[in-house]
């Protein structure tokens, strides 16, 4: 029986729902623009010492207050009174505070000096875009978990990347030794697979079962208590335990065109010979990075995605990953790519944290006061969203909202560091070609929620490490922990307080429309759904899989960290949906153009969602400014 809300805990209050509900454009001042102040800005814009944000719980990412203005603008074409001119000069101002933003404002300082004025303008409360850091304290204890992007893709790295992280101190070989986290596996817990009663008819945790490469003690066994049709379950059986190359006899290129051309769960069925029902258990293995379904996926692009395919390409594995891990060795910092943000914080305002460094990081407290002081060579201004930025004969100018204040700044350079969705609507000067090309990369949707639960009893008794749950919202949920590096700790055998991470996407509600189609509705759904919504589904899943264990989940539940990006990840080309373009000539190529004193930085400039492409992309972006 489907319980109720107060069985699952709804009544607890853990949460700001007040604030989540109430909150409105209203309270900024814009219902009605004329009505909106225009003044001239103090000198103590910054937050005060009380303001943390890491540790907020309820609505985070793509919070209250963050997105509205943005959303007046660019959705309602809403305009705005006159600004105000406010009595401060800099050589650059970074529209948005990411880490593409950060970067940049890093690579300015090191090309025209430490003495260069620098003015950072974020729309959210708290610095890092989609590096967000979750804190939690319970009993005296801080428990670290991550609310956007995660680990360090080390292989990939630029050589200048590679530069920059060094002096900021980061040592990939102490991170990866450190660190023994692997999405799902780990020294003591195993991957499991969850089917819920909602989708499936009855809760039915799976144990010692890898979704995607297979990894069981007795995999007919396993499968056997699946709960779908006995056709679909021998299917399952008989794909897992085939090793062939279907493709024998054709030339790697014929090969690579077939795998580019049709998805990865129409390739289970015509190749794997899974049943409809059977290949659809795999389709949000994907969500989490790619925003979609693996039917939107080509089977190329799923070979290095953990999943099983590769044993039908002669290979004796499952995945392109090896045949017993779902992942490999992972450098990451406890906060994931939120301690990069707060290094390079570190390194443009010293006073955040004096005594901070690579080694203990992770335990400093940042003084958020002291990110906006008047006469710092760099300043970064939070809950500032910019509503304009155009070239002027002297450099450029730079409007933007704070307080429900419209505010205007000069400055020598501008650097956008925000999505290239937004940019027409910021920047409307920029070439016709330029806007479109911008408006071709739609941002991929992406959802973490942390839940800190009061113990580990329950998921030390079910040995549990992550599990796959193909018919709920978030596609993944993994157990963090297995931590000891650049000054925290929390080990394994640690029974005490843990995060468990919710990871994944939207599905939208038709997957064979076009893909930019797909991200559009699925970020229409993250909008609509209140803090209330994600919390029932997070009670519900942890209800259903560790219930059985002990589990409680009115009381097991300490704090919900719901970390919400309708605009996350960048967009990159996808074989079922994008064509190939000649060098120079892809949208992200024409959009990252320069245009006077304006150049433009974000992983949307690279095309591809990871952090080392945020930095070099802001390097590339500053390189391109004019001397001064």
């Amino acid at each position: 029986m489907k319980k109720k809300d107060k069985e699952l805990g709804m009544d607890r209050d853990i949460t700001r729902r007040d604030f989540i509900h109430d909150f409105s454009i209203a309270s900024l001042g814009l219902a009605l623009p004329a009505g909106l102040a225009a003044h001239a800005a103090s000198t103590t814009l910054g937050p005060g010492p009380a303001h943390y944000p890491p540790v907020r719980t309820g609505m985070r990412g793509s919070h209250p207050g963050a997105f509205e203005v943005a959303h007046a603008l660019a959705r309602e074409g809403k305009s705005f009174p006159a600004p105000a001119d406010i009595d401060e000069s800099y050589d650059l101002v970074v529209v948005g505070g990411g880490i593409s933003g950060l970067a940049a404002a890093y690579y300015y300082q090191k090309r025209f000096g430490p003495d260069a004025r620098i003015l950072i303008l974020e729309n959210h409360d708290d610095f890092g875009g989609h590096a967000k850091r979750n804190e939690f304290h319970q009993g005296g204890e801080m428990r670290l978990s991550w609310g956007g992007t995660m680990n360090l893709e080390y292989p990939l790295f630029s050589e200048e990347v590679n530069k920059l992280l060094a002096e900021l101190g980061v040592d990939i070989e102490t991170l990866l030794e450190g660190y023994h986290f692997r999405y799902g596996t780990g020294p003591k817990g195993k991957h499991a697979l969850f089917f819920d009663a909602d989708t499936y008819g009855r809760n039915e945790l799976v144990q010692d079962f890898s979704f995607r490469v297979g990894r069981e003690t007795d995999l007919d066994a396993s499968i056997d208590r699946f709960p779908i049709s006995k056709e679909s379950r021998e299917s399952l059986k008989k794909f897992y335990a085939r090793r062939e190359n279907v493709f024998a006899g054709k030339s790697d290129d014929e090969v690579t065109k077939l795998l580019q051309s049709i998805s990865y769960t129409d390739f289970l069925k015509k190749y794997g010979g899974l049943t409809d029902e059977a290949a659809k258990l795999f389709i949000k293995v994907t969500h989490g990075y790619a925003g979609v379904g693996a039917d939107s996926l080509s089977a190329a692009e799923c070979i290095g995605a953990s999943v099983p395919i590769t044993h039908l390409l002669g290979s004796p594995h499952l995945s392109g990953s090896g045949a017993t891990d779902a992942g490999g060795d992972v450098a990451m910092f406890p906060d994931g790519n939120a301690s990069i943000a707060r290094l390079l914080v570190h390194a443009l305002i010293p006073a955040v944290a004096p005594d901070a460094d690579s080694s203990n990081l992770a335990l400093a407290r940042f003084d958020y006061s002291k990110l906006d002081e008047a006469g710092a060579p760099v300043r970064l201004r939070l809950s500032s969203t910019v509503i304009n930025a155009a070239n002027q004969d002297a450099g450029t100018r730079v409007t933007y909202i704070n307080d429900g204040r419209v505010l205007r700044v000069n400055a020598r350079h501008t650097v956008l560091a925000c999505y290239h969705a937004i940019i027409p609507h910021l920047c409307p000067e920029l070439p016709e070609a330029q806007k479109e090309a911008q408006k071709y990369q739609v941002k991929r949707p992406l959802l973490v929620t942390n839940v800190l639960l009061r113990n580990s009893s329950a998921i030390d008794k079910l040995e549990l490490s992550g599990a796959y749950c193909p018919g709920r919202l978030h596609g993944a949920v993994w157990v963090v922990k297995g931590v000891n590096t650049v000054g925290y700790s929390h080990e394994w055998d640690d029974s005490g307080s843990v995060p468990i991470m919710f990871w994944g996407s939207i599905a939208p509600p038709d997957s064979s429309v076009p893909v930019k189609e797909q991200h559009r509705a699925s970020r229409a759904l993250l909008l609509a759904m209140t803090f209330e919504d994600f919390e029932r589904e997070v009670r519900t899943v942890l209800d259903g899989m560790l219930g059985p264990a002990g589990f409680d989940a009115r009381d097991d539940i300490l704090a919900i960290t719901v970390n919400r990006w309708p605009h996350g990840y960048a967009y990159g080309y996808l074989d079922l949906w994008d064509p190939e373009w000649p060098e120079g000539e892809a949208p992200h190529e024409i959009a990252r153009q320069p245009h006077g004193n304006i150049a433009i930085a974000n992983a949307d400039a690279g095309a591809d969602a990871y952090t080392h492409v945020a930095i070099d992309e802001a390097r590339r972006a500053v390189g391109e400014l004019g001397g001064r």
